[in-house]
């Protein structure tokens, strides 16, 4: 879901960073976007929304844009038109958010199997691959049944080749920060930090 821009309202997030650190990190971005990537259930929308309101950036969730372009549910697009049509309009959408100006973007699970949608990702943004380990993914995703890929017999079998196949590409990500159980406010943290070294350097 897009966020709304900014107010002048503070969030606990505003304060994760000093203000002159988000002002330089904003700085570095320029234009491009940040890009969350990961497998379902690794926070990307959660932390992805409170890192946008760190930066008083826009936030944008692609499956959610997906799903106004349809005029769709997910679930509903796998079942009427497939997997395959689902991956292209993803990257068609993808690629619109990619030049949209600074913002956060959460991507979809398997959206960064596309080999485009990733080169693209690549060129235009900093991505940031959140990273959670099986335990945690699927406890996670009980919460849920909307995933149409784990409609499967075998939940957890799936689950464990989705990760085999995909982490693979998530490692081309340009950041890497762990996606735990514990405080989001933490794992924002982690992601700022990350990207102060990417963007600004090591401080002394």
């Amino acid at each position: 879901m897009t966020s709304p821009a900014p107010s002048n309202s503070p969030s606990p997030e505003t304060h994760l960073a000093p203000a002159d650190e988000i002002d330089d990190l904003r700085t570095a971005l320029g234009d491009r976007p940040i890009v969350i990537v990961g497998m379902m259930g690794a926070g990307k929308s959660s932390i992805g929304r409170r890192l946008a309101q760190a930066l008083e950036l826009t936030f944008v969730d692609s499956d959610d844009e997906i799903e106004k372009a349809a005029n769709l549910t997910i679930p509903e697009i796998f079942e009427r038109h497939g997997e395959a049509h689902f991956r292209e309009g993803e990257r068609k959408v993808i690629a619109r958010l990619l030049h949209d100006g600074p913002r956060v973007i959460s991507l979809g699970g398997g959206a960064f199997e596309n080999t485009a949608t990733r080169d693209e990702v690549k060129k235009a943004s900093l991505s940031i691959w959140l990273k959670a380990d099986f335990e945690t993914l699927m406890a996670r995703v009980r919460r849920k049944s909307h995933r149409p890929l784990l409609q499967t017999p075998d939940p957890e079998a799936t689950m464990r080749r989705l990760i085999e196949t995909r982490e693979p590409n998530y490692a081309l990500a340009d950041l890497c920060v762990p996606s735990r159980d514990q405080a989001h406010s933490d794992v924002v943290k982690a992601c700022l930090s990350a990207m102060r070294v990417h963007l600004l350097g090591p401080t002394a």
